[in-house]
């Protein structure tokens, strides 16, 4: 499992959530397939990068007791991990060293009944409990939220999640409140069911209206923080395709739409930057940055104010639509932007359409 800081938008493609196995009395808790270009490094290392809120030592401790496994053989902790590797901790009980606290912090529900709860998510909020940010996090809120809920457990430092959004992305996200949902719930993001748009404005204008990017997304082996595209035949990563439409052009930046076909880690935002859009102000991408425009002085002082407004990079988990577990119904939510997108797409819309004029007196940009 990622990081929550460096991930956009995960579902079981890149995230395995605890599997019960009836041949064993230990639960899988955890499975990582190294890629193709994976560099010969200690098993404890490499867990230690991919595993949040568990120490170095516990991850030692595990290997040492036999949890951990390379290709479904035990392995100790100096174990090398070679190229394609499949890596497993099967432990019994859980493995994160702390519990979820819960937490009173207002949540925005959409909706919500006894299966199941959809919340619009703010910026800056991190969905689940990581290293470095132990508190304040969307799955503290919803412990103070669910109480008693049993299948809401302490113990659980993911409990309910089925998919997760970035904490510098705003937008909708569904949490199982049983466990029968969870596993409904995840068996659809799994098999690429459920639909889900995004908004975004990216850096630089499209010649058509309609896209595809495709390419693999893999770890970037320079920076294990972010992630790459790669060829689709070239075995490294997973496959990822992403779907966009432009909504709006503001001749430097547009605004588009996503469609997602796959959920890979930081999916929009890498396939976007590899196709030399950048999504705006996005600091891992190189979007915060003045990629577009002119070198007037004026220009660049607007885009900095539109930088201090937009402290994060624009993108909106706007829609969700997915079939309810329990009804077998079509759920189906939409969110409006938030007001600090709503803001600089407005100053970008009258930019846009005052023809680029830049006067030293103008006070409305």
């Amino acid at each position: 499992m990622i990081d929550d800081n460096s991930s956009e938008i995960l579902d079981l493609d890149d995230e395995c959530f605890e599997q019960e196995s009836n041949e064993q009395t230990v639960t899988e808790h955890f499975r990582f397939e190294a890629d193709l270009g994976q560099e010969l490094v200690r098993i404890d290392k490499f867990l230690d990068n991919r595993i949040s809120g568990v120490s170095r030592n516990k991850i030692q401790e595990a290997a040492k007791a036999g949890y951990i496994f390379a290709n479904g053989k035990v392995v100790k902790q100096n174990y090398r991990v070679h190229p394609k590797d499949i890596i497993t901790v099967n432990m019994p009980g859980q493995v994160s060293d702390f519990k979820i606290e819960p937490e009173n912090i207002p949540l925005d529900i959409v909706y919500e009944d006894d299966a199941l709860i959809v919340v619009n998510k703010p910026a800056g909020m991190v969905v689940h409990p990581a290293h470095g940010n132990y508190t304040g996090t969307l799955v503290n809120a919803l412990a103070w939220h669910l109480g008693e809920n049993n299948n809401f457990g302490k113990d659980d430092i993911r409990p309910g999640l089925v998919h997760r959004i970035d904490k510098n992305t705003s937008g909708l996200l569904v949490i199982a409140k049983t466990e029968a949902a969870k596993v409904n719930l995840a068996k659809q993001f799994f098999y690429h069911t459920v639909n889900r748009k995004y908004q975004a404005l990216v850096w630089g204008d499209f010649t058509n209206d309609y896209g595809t990017f495709e390419g693999n997304i893999g770890r970037n082996p320079r920076d294990r923080k972010s992630m790459c595209v790669f060829p689709p035949d070239s075995n490294i990563g997973k496959p990822a395709i992403t779907h966009y439409k432009v909504l709006e052009r503001f001749g430097y930046v547009t605004l588009v739409e996503c469609k997602l076909e796959t959920g890979r880690t930081h999916q929009i935002r890498v396939h976007f930057k590899s196709n030399n859009h950048p999504l705006f102000n996005d600091d891992v991408y190189g979007g915060d940055r003045l990629l577009r425009g002119t070198t007037f002085t004026k220009y660049r002082r607007f885009v900095d104010n539109c930088f201090e407004m937009l402290p994060r990079q624009a993108l909106h988990a706007k829609t969700l639509e997915f079939i309810h577990p329990t009804t077998g119904k079509t759920m189906s939510f939409d969110s409006e932007l938030p007001s600090d997108m709503v803001n600089v797409i407005e100053k970008w819309r009258i930019y846009s359409t005052a023809g680029r004029t830049w006067q030293e007196n103008d006070s409305n940009l």
